[in-house]
């Protein structure tokens, strides 16, 4: 096994060269992890794997950090952390809201797309009780809410709104793990999904709170023809404007 993890990361420059700071040893300790933990299963891998990958001895780990969970919980946090720094951008600019959430989409996907398992990981953990790790997903779905929210320009959201827009960010992981897992859909497709489903749900809670209604308005109003909402919204005229062949032999006459 430690041949193995040293092999995988031998040519990425994680090998140390010089002696390190305390500082720049717990970093590439932590680095060299969450690349092990991206490439296996973390019950896979072993305090002697990451030793040996980080050119260290299994005894300057344990200076480090206590055992491999510890390890683990700080590797996860720092891939949450790196993905939460990728959803911010400046001020948004001139594009409609559908055209920045769809950016903000993307750099996700830039994220799990060279991060594919250590972005499984970090949604694995969040989904049982291990001490430390439901703390960082909580932390990315928290920056990702906010930048929705932001994309939209609302700093007020209703609690039916935050529900919304939680349940959307669910649905955003799991639809990136499916698209890890086969990619059957281009990935510009799976974005694009992704935005408009975000803007229809934004029309039903329009329903269920009247007061988002005027927001949901001012929003719509500054969508182009060639957004991803602009998009969403031909696609229904299109499919409210077909007519569906005749069938005479269910319903009423």
């Amino acid at each position: 096994m430690a041949d193995q993890a040293k092999e995988e990361l031998r040519g990425t420059g994680r090998l140390p060269r010089r002696r390190l700071s305390v500082d720049e040893r717990r970093d590439q300790l932590i680095d060299t992890a969450l690349e092990l933990f991206s490439k296996r299963p973390p019950e896979e891998v072993s305090i002697d794997d990451i030793a040996a990958a980080a050119g260290a001895s299994r005894p300057l780990v344990y200076r480090y950090f206590p055992g491999k969970q510890a390890l683990y919980e700080e590797a996860l946090r720092r891939a949450g952390q790196e993905l939460a720094r990728r959803l911010e951008e400046d001020e948004p600019g001139e594009e409609s809201a559908s055209e920045r959430l769809y950016k903000m989409v993307g750099r996700q996907l830039d994220f799990v797309e060279n991060h594919g398992p250590g972005f499984a990981a970090l949604l694995r953990s969040g989904s049982v009780a291990i001490p430390g790790t439901t703390t960082a997903i909580d932390e990315v779905r928290q920056a990702m809410q906010v930048q929705a929210l932001r994309q939209l320009a609302l700093t007020e959201p209703s609690a039916g709104l935050r529900w919304v827009s939680r349940a959307w960010i669910a649905s955003t992981e799991i639809a990136a793990l499916d698209w890890l897992a086969d990619r059957r859909i281009p990935r510009e497709e799976l974005q694009l999904q992704l935005v408009q489903q975000f803007m229809a749900m934004l029309v039903l809670a329009a329903a269920w709170e009247p007061e988002l209604a005027p927001e949901l308005v001012r929003i719509l109003a500054a969508e182009r023809p060639e957004g991803p909402a602009g998009q969403l919204v031909r696609q229904l005229a299109g499919l409210l404007t077909t007519s569906p062949p005749a069938d005479r032999t269910h319903g009423p006459p």
